[in-house]
Formats: structure tokens, sequence, C-alpha cells
């Protein structure tokens, strides 16, 4: 397979997008979304009753890691062959890459988490699945605010 110097760098350009599009806002406690931005939020305080490690999923959505996937596949199956059999080719290439650029993007998205059990102050249970951020752990004892409400709860120190 002969690959000429524009087509190495629209590849090198697309693997360069997929891995800059594969991060992830971070989903821990002192993270926050544009939109969480200047809203209010409840405050209450508790201590941590149990921490169980977990897996937080990668995204699935495809949308980064098979388009760029896609497209470097086809341009690969592009060189192959001539006239029909180069078309099959870019067609097959095209759907592997997007298939394969989808699973590394699930992988290169997942992330630690923990499931934090807190017995707040009020006497209310509450748990919140969160990241890991920056190897810092909570720990069965600890003194902890839950920031947040409904749904969009957060664990800090």
């Amino acid at each position: 397979m002969k690959i000429n110097a524009m087509h190495k760098w629209t590849v090198t350009l697309m693997l360069s997008l997929a891995i800059t599009g594969c991060a992830q806002q971070g989903l821990y406690g002192t993270s926050y979304s544009r939109d969480q931005v200047g809203r209010a939020q409840s405050v209450e305080y508790g201590n941590v009753v149990s921490v169980t490690p977990v897996t937080i999923e990668g995204r699935t959505d495809g949308v980064v890691g098979s388009g760029t996937g896609a497209v470097v596949g086809g341009i690969a199956g592009s060189q192959i062959g001539g006239g029909s059999g180069r078309s099959l080719a870019t067609v097959v290439g095209a759907v592997a890459g997007g298939l394969a650029g989808q699973r590394i993007e699930q992988a290169a998205t997942k992330r630690q988490g923990q499931e934090i059990t807190i017995r707040l102050d009020s006497g209310r249970l509450v748990s919140v699945v969160q990241e890991v951020e920056d190897a810092r752990f909570f720990y069965a004892g600890d003194r902890v605010r839950v920031l947040g409400q409904g749904r969009g709860l957060k664990v800090t120190y």
C-alpha cells in the first residue's frame, strides 16, 4: 500500500483530532459545566459511611472516534486495488475504521470512580458516584460537603 505525503498529513491530523476530541469533561466534585456556573446550590454536610470503587464507562456516542476512524480507514482503503475493487476497499476501510475508532474512544474516555455513601447531618443517607480526581479518594469517616440538588450532587471536602 502506497500512501503519499498528503494522505499521511490527513491521517496525522485526523488522529490528532481524535485524541483531542476524546477528552471528557471531568465527573468529579470540583468540575463544573458552563451551565452550572453562577447557579445556586444547596450545601449539606455529612460523614462518609462507605466507599465502593467503580468504573465510569467511556463515551459511547462515537462521534469523534467513529468519524475519525472512518476517514482514516477510508483513506487507507482507497490506496488498495483499482476501479470497483478500490471503491469496495474504501467502503470496507471506512466501516472498519469507524468501528475501531468508536472502541478506541470508549476505552480512552473510561474513568475510575467511587460510589460514596454519606450520612448527612440531617440523618438522610445519600449515595453519589463521581470520578476520582488526581488520585484523591474519599474514605469512610471523612467529613464532606454535598453540593447540588436532585440528580446533580457533588461531593467535596
